[in-house]
């Protein structure tokens, strides 16, 4: 299936490269919360954020709402954290795909529990109530951010919260539900609302030939948290095919690996092309994609987009709708575990005088690339039009 020009992320998201804010704020095994928006002081220089990437031709983000400082108690709001950011934007004409929770939530509520979607789909329904009434562009939400790697991360490994393990798939089924409720408590208050999923891609290529069935197991068990939301598995969750509307993929250096072993580097034999796997999840959902999140840290930060790029364009001339390119993150950011300095943005940290730099080659690169794709999307919308 072709989606038309108007159905692509990229009306609605501004340009074909898009810049992600880390909005993390989940807790540590210590307990320690991570407020990564405060951290790198986006919560504050929304503007500023904003101004410099429209500045280099960005004009469309995905950035973030702290559920856990929002909800103060059941059902009362306190939206000062979130409203700097959504004026801001619409104000500077940025375009912004909200992400709702993004690995946090308020601490009086039980993760496990059936009270955790409602009031989960309430706070959605409120959040769009509010956009809604502050803007009138079509809005973009991603509901709940990388539910794989959440349900791995915090149902499997006990890396964040809830920092469980050996509940990886009873997380990823309460972070579906999760979803699928707030989708559907957002489009009874804004049916013009667009959604975004974002899961890892991922590739695991076999150790040995013994190992070759569990590699292809864990492989496509990337694909679950998806089949949730449509339908195709656990339907008892509520999922459907109108629940999944932007499909998103999250991209990094690391992500993929020899099962049971280390990571697969880019150029070795084994290394899947990014556009086989692209188009696999297109055929396997027909929806449009987005590349929501990719980057590389120090100088691999250009080369690593470079590729990236090349990857969509091939994929874009196979056919394959996507959308748009996310740099995530597109601040330097404290790294989750030790607060290092995890140098893997556009934009730096704010020096000692609180002002950020700009990555000269990255800037570059961005520049190239982005009129690359444009052409390569020219190119396809005079093709079809024939």
């Amino acid at each position: 299936m072709n989606f038309p020009v108007k159905d692509q992320p990229t009306s609605l998201l501004g340009s074909v490269i898009l810049g992600g804010f880390e909005c993390s704020s989940h807790r540590r095994s210590d307990g320690r919360r991570l407020d990564l928006l405060a951290s790198t002081g986006h919560d504050r220089l929304a503007r500023e954020d904003y101004r410099a990437l429209r500045s280099q031709g960005i004009h469309g983000v995905r950035d973030g709402l702290r559920w856990h400082l929002i909800e103060t108690a059941p059902g009362q709001y306190d939206w000062s954290s979130f409203l700097l950011m959504l004026r801001e934007a619409e104000i500077g004409g940025m375009r912004v795909a909200w992400d709702l929770c993004h690995y946090g939530w308020p601490d009086d509520i039980e993760i496990w529990s059936s009270a955790f979607v409602e009031r989960f789909a309430r706070f959605a329904a409120a959040t769009a109530r509010l956009v809604r009434s502050e803007t009138e562009s079509v809005p973009v939400y991603c509901t709940v951010n990388e539910i794989s790697f959440w349900a791995w991360a915090g149902g499997d490994t006990a890396r964040i919260s809830p920092l469980a393990i050996g509940r990886g798939m009873e997380l990823k089924r309460q972070l579906a539900r999760a979803s699928i409720a707030a989708t559907a408590a957002i489009r009874e208050v804004d049916p013009r609302a667009r959604f975004l999923h974002a899961e890892p891609a991922i590739h695991v290529t076999p150790g040995s030939e013994a190992d070759r069935e569990a590699a292809e197991h864990y492989r496509l068990a990337q694909y679950e948290a998806l089949d949730m939301v449509s339908g195709r598995m656990a339907p008892e969750l509520g999922g459907s095919l109108d629940s999944l509307d932007i499909v998103g993929l999250n991209f990094y250096p690391d992500n993929q690996w020899v099962l049971g072993g280390g990571t697969i580097p880019l150029g070795h034999h084994g290394y899947r092309p990014f556009r086989a796997m692209l188009a696999e999840t297109y055929a396997r959902y027909g929806r449009p994609l987005l590349v929501s999140e990719t980057g590389a840290e120090g100088t691999a930060r250009a080369s690593w987009l470079h590729y990236v790029c090349a990857e969509v364009r091939a994929a874009l001339r196979e056919g394959v709708p996507v959308g748009g390119i996310c740099l995530y993150p597109v601040v330097d950011y404290p790294g989750w575990d030790n607060d290092r300095c995890c140098e893997v943005g556009l934009l730096s940290m704010l020096d000692q005088n609180g002002r950020r730099t700009l990555h000269a080659e990255l800037a570059e690169e961005i520049a190239r690339q982005g009129a690359a794709l444009m052409h390569v999307r020219r190119e396809e919308v005079r093709r079809h039009a024939i």
